[in-house]
């Protein structure tokens, strides 16, 4: 799709101001508006190109845009943009695109794959984006035109499509509304001790990730923020259907959690979506927070919440639906497993189990609540609703060091449970 110079100065103006780029937009002596950044287009960066060849020309563009603080924007295009990886988002660059969250694809109007703002990912060596400070990747899809709907024999273990650098680590990195189709693991911020991330912004994104781990964040010593996420085999519905159920059965095997956080102070996990992933959320032992407004539908275990320290490993966990009922044999599915030191409130969550056509199903839960081990920590339930558990009890305690306290809950019977232990 070719774009005349004065539509594509007048897009790039136009996406300047509707996605928040904080770039200006001036006039020109003949009155037309003129963004700052540029198209990757001036780069070179086209749908006709090979992959190495456009990565080559991606980083030259990022460069350009590194040294300025400016935005390159990812012009929209019937073709896909053929990449290979290790390119680096260094720092104060910025890759925007057209698209908002688009869950079930953009399709091409006659064959199966996506259109507009869409990176090709052919390289299955390399991390896609290497982030450093102060990035931004906004409105793009990242689509794997080799990866397999039907057979899990066939899954390609692509590496990370976005990375945090393992050099420099990352500090105020935004991703946002960005959607992932054929990924293995879609955004990896597993930093180390001596080069640590902070600031993680990742809000309104979109995939389903065939390792089952879709963000992944280890040493964010300053607030992490992961908000409106939503991962779904479903998700690809538009361009060529969706995950077959012998594929989800074989991520769910994987026994990985779909967000996965440790050593992270205060992480503010918000509207937090996953389905067909074995776990939902694990919450590591260096970790605090909260955790808020969230739905983990068909999984082995829903929330599993460690801690090191009686001082600061608390999480307070409110409205909430757990739908813990596949992945494992029974007596491995837990909506929410509980064990290591510190506290843990939880409030207004809800389990329930039962079939679904989508992956193989038990159809129910062990219980509604697993504290282990055999250290001392507390829980308080309050408000809970908790169903379809074989269990005798809504509550398995094999702690014996564990105060536990539940009021006005209602378990499996549809009667008032109460636990003062």
């Amino acid at each position: 799709m070719k774009l005349g110079m004065k539509y594509r100065i007048h897009l790039m103006a136009l996406a300047s101001v509707v996605l928040g780029l904080n770039g200006k937009v001036s006039a020109t002596e003949t009155g037309s508006p003129k963004y700052i950044g540029r198209s990757i287009r001036e780069f070179g960066v086209l749908p006709e190109n090979s992959a190495v060849e456009n990565a080559e020309n991606l980083q030259q563009a990022i460069d350009w845009a590194a040294a300025r603080g400016a935005a390159l924007f990812v012009e929209p295009s019937e073709e896909p943009y053929r990449m290979a990886g290790g390119i680096v988002l260094k720092q104060n660059a910025s890759l925007v695109g057209v698209h908002g969250p688009v869950g079930r694809g953009t399709r091409h109007p006659q064959k199966p794959q996506p259109v507009g703002s869409v990176f090709a990912i052919e390289d299955e060596t390399r991390p896609f984006l290497t982030v450093e400070n102060a990035t931004q990747i906004r409105g793009i899809q990242f689509w794997y035109p080799k990866q397999t709907l039907t057979e899990p024999s066939k899954i390609i273990a692509y590496p990370p499509t976005i990375q945090v650098s393992p050099t420099n680590g990352a500090q105020g990195v935004t991703l946002s509304c960005l959607t992932f189709f054929g990924e293995y693991l879609a955004m990896d911020f597993n930093a180390r001790p001596e080069v640590i991330c902070e600031q993680i912004l990742v809000e309104h994104c979109y995939g389903y990730p065939l390792s089952g781990t879709f963000i992944q964040i280890d040493y964010c010593s300053d607030i992490p923020r992961i908000l409106h996420c939503h991962v779904n085999p479903a998700n690809r519905r538009f361009i060529d259907g969706q995950y077959d159920k012998k594929v989800v059965d074989a991520v769910m095997a994987r026994k990985t959690f779909c967000y996965r956080f440790d050593h992270t102070d205060n992480a503010q996990l918000i509207d937090l979506f996953t389905f067909g992933t074995w776990g939902g959320i694990w919450l590591g032992p260096a970790t605090y927070g909260q955790l808020t407004n969230f739905n983990l539908d068909c999984v082995a275990v829903g929330i599993h919440k460690l801690g090191d320290n009686s001082f600061n490993r608390s999480w307070q966990i409110s409205q909430g639906s757990i739908i813990a009922n596949a992945g494992a044999p029974l007596e491995e599915i837990h909506p929410i497993i509980i064990e290591g030191l510190g506290h843990t409130a939880i409030s207004n969550v809800e389990a329930f189990s039962g079939p679904n056509d989508a992956l193989t199903t038990v159809g129910q839960s062990q219980d509604f609540l697993l504290v282990k081990g055999n250290e001392h920590l507390t829980v308080s339930l309050t408000g809970c609703r908790m169903r379809n558990y074989a269990a005798d009890e809504p509550i398995t305690l094999e702690n014996p060091r564990a105060v536990v306290q539940a009021v006005v809950c209602v378990d499996k019977a549809e009667e008032p449970y109460r636990r003062d232990r």
